[in-house]
């Protein structure tokens, strides 16, 4: 590997470098957008872009003028001229030709060490250690197209269900790179009435035999509104993208866009493997349900809930073509609640550190102050709690082997106004229940 993709408190970069040497994960990660628009996107992409780091660049139809942070961002190179190819899509844009055009304009720069062209929208944010771990799994000497579809119903029929969605971004191998420029003009020629560029990339691809090979973790994120419920149940597997964020709420409530994504940055350094993952368990004594999406938020639900419905999206969302038709997604879905008193009470990611003395993270989550109903229950009031701490081993290993979610327990505080969780891998025999 030639160089580290990013910097963790826990994961030096030698480390990480003896870790998939063997894989040689030299990756070219192209992003792309207009000039028009280049002032306000080139934020997210300062976010998560490490200098020195990493190896990539954003592609522009024309030059901008310099700025004083250029030197915290990929290089800009220019696209080559398209108008001489045909576009007859009614409702789309030119410039899809150009952005279909990167991976083949970036073969040109003469890198015979990159293993895999990564693309994503200039508003895409990545998380670089997860996307190695992805693409690791691999052989990148082999025909790879890697990425994930939308998560629209409606859009995977419009479009296409077998094709990686640009904005979640997806990755190309070498060699299929190289065959992909080969014949992508000609290719591009047979399309003139498809809409972007992703559907002109899957178009060369079904030419060249490839298939998508889909990769949950990669988010094109085709919402509106707030993705709570999509983040708090993220599938067992890397979060490796995230998407839209102009089409989103912040992810944390009363929140800038920027700032509240700026609170994943640290639990993404000290623990990245795990990353929004996903664990369930009780506080029996309490009669509570417990939802830990590590580094993100903790939801405490009064009552007793299943893991196959707590692992369930909730509809916190409108779909793209902003309804909240149950239908209208690609995946199983349920109400947020189906009863006010069973609406999830839910504690946002405020802190973060590392106790070297014990390897162990301390995440700390705080409750927003929503209004919840008086519910004359006769059980403990989650109300009363306003701090989850959650103490975790970090785990860098966690996807070498088959995919389970980690466990999470209860554990007893003297502090009244605080939960105590711990989550680490699930014990021999043990299953989420309440016992």
């Amino acid at each position: 590997m030639k160089y580290c993709i990013y910097r963790s408190l826990l994961l030096s970069k030698q480390h990480f470098h003896r870790r998939y040497s063997s894989s040689s994960l030299t990756l070219y990660i192209n992003t792309y957008r207009s000039s028009q628009t280049w002032n306000e996107r080139q934020e997210y992409l300062k976010s998560w872009w490490r200098p020195g780091e990493m190896r990539g660049a954003v592609w522009m139809e024309q030059t901008v003028k310099n700025g004083a942070n250029d030197h915290l961002l990929p290089p800009i190179k220019i696209s080559s001229d398209v108008s001489h190819f045909q576009y007859e899509n009614p409702t789309g844009d030119r410039s899809a030709l150009r952005l279909t055009r990167i991976v083949s304009e970036t073969l040109k720069l003469d890198m015979e060490d990159v293993r895999w062209f990564v693309m994503g929208d200039d508003d895409t944010l990545f998380f670089p250690y997860n996307l190695v771990r992805v693409l690791s799994k691999y052989d990148h000497n082999q025909y790879y197209y890697i990425g994930s579809t939308s998560e629209s119903h409606k859009q995977n029929i419009v479009f296409n269900s077998g094709m990686a969605y640009g904005g979640g971004g997806f990755a190309i191998s070498y060699p299929l790179a190289k065959a992909l420029a080969k014949m992508q003009d000609r290719c591009i020629e047979r399309y003139p009435g498809l809409y972007g560029s992703d559907d002109r990339i899957h178009a060369c691809m079904s030419e060249l035999g490839v298939p998508l090979t889909k990769e949950p973790g990669f988010h094109q994120n085709d919402f509106y509104g707030d993705i709570f419920g999509f983040l708090a149940a993220h599938p067992i597997t890397p979060l490796v993208s995230l998407h839209h964020f102009e089409k989103i709420n912040p992810i944390i409530p009363r929140m800038e866009r920027l700032q509240a994504l700026e609170k994943l940055r640290v639990p993404a350094e000290l623990d990245s493997a795990a990353l929004m993952q996903q664990s369930i368990c009780y506080d029996k004594s309490r009669n509570w349900t417990v939802s830990v999406s590590w580094g993100y938020a903790v939801q405490i639900f009064r009552g007793i809930f299943y893991p196959r419905e707590i692992e369930t999206i909730a509809r916190t969302f409108w779909s793209w073509y902003q309804t909240v038709d149950p239908e209208g997604f690609a995946f199983s879905n349920r109400p947020y609640y189906k009863h006010v008193c069973y609406k999830p009470f839910v504690h946002f990611i405020s802190n973060a550190s590392y106790n070297s003395s014990t390897d162990q993270t301390l995440s700390e989550y705080v409750r927003r102050h929503n209004e919840y109903p008086p519910c004359d229950w006769k059980m403990a009031d989650p109300l009363r709690i306003d701090r989850v701490e959650v103490r975790k081993r970090p785990n860098p290993y966690l996807w070498d082997g088959a995919p389970r979610r980690n466990c999470c327990r209860s554990l007893p505080t003297e502090k009244n106004d605080t939960l105590v969780v711990n989550v680490a891998e699930c014990r021999e025999d043990e299953v989420i229940e309440v016992r």
